[in-house]
């Protein structure tokens, strides 16, 4: 088992660090000792405070021996170990609800993303964003397994969802914490965090980092994870759009059926009356029938989903807005 190199001793971080960096981990035992020695080597001429959280996603190599190592010689580590594997997103998911930082940094393990590259991304939020996102430039991956079907993922992406990142698969980027306060993670819904973002009205900017080849371990990647992505995508479509008026998503459908029921019916009244050919004879009044039941179904199901976003809210007061900033009033006892 390879160990952590010996790292100078360092002061204990400050009550709240400046930056949070979030690492997921999955069988990383060889990159971890270097990838801390990078971001020591990338933050500590900085100057400002910080601290790094690992997450250990299951890891069965050993991963969690050396970031216990990390975590004796530098106060500023600290680490989560998972009980089994869960996935990147909830191993992020678990970083930024463990992050006390008012700006918190995801960045890969395997040091592909460059620590050197964090001290711009959060530059860049000064200017008046509230998350940057990274761009890999000249990315050090296959093109046929995974460039080119990221490249098709990204388009499909910001069309659907309206946020027009180029690469929503970079881990690295930074945020100001409140925006993720209202961020709740499932699937492998990490690479839509900029979306959800959006929706609570976030600033977003991208900027160009570097990406460098794998040298330790196995990429993690594999297409059969574009399935769940298709699947979370249409989740993230539906709340983007919906999350607070479900019934207008059903409502269209089931006018829509309403509106083919009542034609098919029309047109059963046409050849009635126009043709004498009785109702037994037509498919089309069975078709209309049908159009009809659905459209009641859909629309009972856009009240139902309606009750439950409204006890979603009120129960937990939950606020259906986000509120930048205040002047010259408070918080309100009740969203």
């Amino acid at each position: 088992m390879n160990r952590s190199p010996t790292l100078p001793d360092v002061p204990a971080a400050d009550a709240r660090p400046f930056l949070s960096l979030v690492v997921p981990v999955f069988n990383e035992v060889e990159s971890l000792g270097p990838m801390h020695q990078a971001v020591v080597a990338a933050l500590e001429p900085w100057g400002k405070t910080w601290e790094a959280i690992y997450v250990d996603d299951g890891s069965s190599d050993g991963s969690f021996e050396v970031l216990r190592g990390l975590c004796e010689r530098d106060p500023r580590v600290k680490a989560v170990r998972f009980r089994r594997n869960f996935g990147q997103t909830a191993a992020m998911a678990a970083g930024f609800a463990h992050a006390a930082g008012e700006v918190i940094c995801p960045i890969d393990a395997d040091l592909q993303n460059d620590p050197g590259d964090i001290p711009m991304l959060v530059a860049k939020l000064d200017e008046g964003y509230d998350l940057v996102a990274g761009i890999r430039e000249k990315r050090q991956d296959k093109a046929l397994t995974v460039v080119i079907p990221s490249r098709i993922a990204n388009r499909i992406i910001a069309r659907v969802t309206g946020v027009a990142l180029q690469d929503n698969g970079c881990t690295l980027k930074a945020f100001r914490a409140e925006v993720l306060h209202d961020v709740r993670l499932y699937g492998e819904a990490h690479r839509f965090i900029a979306a959800f973002a959006a929706m609570a009205g976030a600033r977003i900017a991208q900027l160009p980092v570097r990406h460098h080849a794998r040298r330790w371990g196995q990429s993690k990647y594999n297409l059969s994870k574009t399935f769940r992505v298709v699947l979370d995508l249409i989740t993230v479509r539906f709340l983007l759009a919906y999350a607070t008026k479900p019934t207008y998503f059903f409502g269209r459908f089931a006018f829509g059926c309403f509106g083919l029921g009542g034609a098919a019916l029309v047109w059963t009244l046409v050849q009635k009356f126009g043709f004498g050919i009785f109702v037994k004879d037509q498919p089309m009044f069975l078709v209309g029938i049908f159009f009809l039941l659905s459209g009641m179904q859909l629309l009972l199901f856009g009240l139902l989903a309606e009750l439950n976003m409204r006890t979603y809210y009120e129960s937990q007061g939950k606020p259906t807005y986000f509120v930048r900033e205040r002047i010259n009033v408070g918080t309100p006892a009740r969203p």
